[in-house]
């Protein structure tokens, strides 16, 4: 009498087999329980160094607009030698102070008509006039803010026509941003053991992190005219502080306590 299976009892044992790996893949690929946090913070800095901006500009005389005198070489140019007096004026002023000459920016000349009416004709029409205005920006680096009111003096001394106001800044911006992110991760991580020391799990590997809110950084400008910086000559200079914030999203694996 043969021992060897039958066919059926072959084919039988196969489908056992192939059921039982696929339990095991199955239980093997099952996804563990995961813990999702996000977490935001906010960084404030006080700024260690500024950027004054102003103006000086020039104009010529006003004049009947007509095409063969809008633009006389002759005025513009004593216009243009009144201006770079004026701002070698303002860099020599600005040196006296104390100042590097590496830390004053001086733009590049803008020139642009401007146009206003004149006075009324017999048939009660107004002529218009133009003139043309000369102008140079400059930027003033300041690494020592308690100089600030002592530059701002300078600048005023110098007769600049427009002082556009203070932009406060960070001499070490990344070492800011990195500051706010860490304290976003510590957040995130202080929520999570929070949430599973409540609800009685325990904290596995992190399984992904990433930023929801990448650290927002941006200068602080405080703006200002030179007629308020003459009228208030005591005033004080306080930069603040320059918020930073940041955003994360962490993922752990958890699992129950023993």
């Amino acid at each position: 009498m043969s021992l060897s299976p039958s066919p059926r009892q072959l084919l039988l044992g196969a489908v056992l087999v192939a059921t039982s790996l696929i339990a095991t893949t199955t239980l093997a690929e099952e996804p563990r329980s995961r813990l999702d946090v996000q977490a935001e913070a906010q960084l404030d800095v006080i700024p260690d160094r500024a950027t004054l901006s102003a103006r000086l500009w020039e104009r010529t005389p006003a004049i009947a607009q007509r095409d063969d005198t809008a633009n006389d070489p002759d005025a513009l140019r004593e216009a243009r030698d009144r201006l770079e007096t004026r701002a070698a004026t303002l860099i020599r002023t600005l040196e006296e102070a104390g100042l590097e000459r590496e830390a004053i920016g001086a733009g590049s000349l803008n020139v642009q008509p401007e146009y206003l009416p004149g006075e009324r004709r017999g048939d009660d029409e107004r002529e218009m006039l133009v003139r043309t205005r000369l102008e140079r920006p400059f930027q003033v680096e300041v690494e020592d803010l308690e100089r600030l009111p002592l530059l701002l003096d300078a600048l005023t001394e110098a007769g600049v026509d427009a002082l556009d106001g203070v932009t406060y800044d960070l001499a070490d911006r990344d070492a800011a941003t990195d500051e706010a992110l860490v304290k976003a991760l510590e957040r995130a991580r202080h929520k999570a053991e929070l949430m599973a020391e409540t609800l009685g799990v325990s904290l596995g590997a992190v399984t992904g992190i990433a930023e929801t809110r990448p650290p927002v950084y941006a200068p602080r400008m405080m703006a200002m005219s030179a007629d308020a910086r003459e009228s208030a000559p005591q005033a004080e200079y306080r930069p603040g502080t320059i918020t930073i914030e940041a955003g994360v999203g962490v993922s752990w694996e958890i699992e129950p306590q023993p």
